[in-house]
């Protein structure tokens, strides 16, 4: 099975490691894990600039999806 993130993106559902919300990104830890992935170029943005809402950790992947948490997860089960 796969996910749509939004922007004709789709992974597949075994490769999704979690789906977070991303105002959970003030967490210093978080905030840490995330400007190491965009230094090593990880991180796809699929949504416009401002309207991103949730990251999407995946095995090789963080994408920064414009569709929220709690859809991104109705889709997934």
């Amino acid at each position: 099975m796969f996910l749509h993130l939004g922007r004709d993106v789709i992974v597949p559902k075994k490769d999704i490691v979690a789906i977070l919300d991303i105002r959970s990104q003030s967490s210093a830890i978080t905030r840490e894990f995330l400007d190491m992935a965009l230094e090593e170029d990880f991180i796809v943005n699929i949504s416009e600039p401002g309207k991103e809402k949730t990251y999407v950790i995946t095995d090789n992947k963080i994408y920064l999806s414009p569709i929220s948490c709690p859809t991104l997860k109705k889709r997934s089960l």
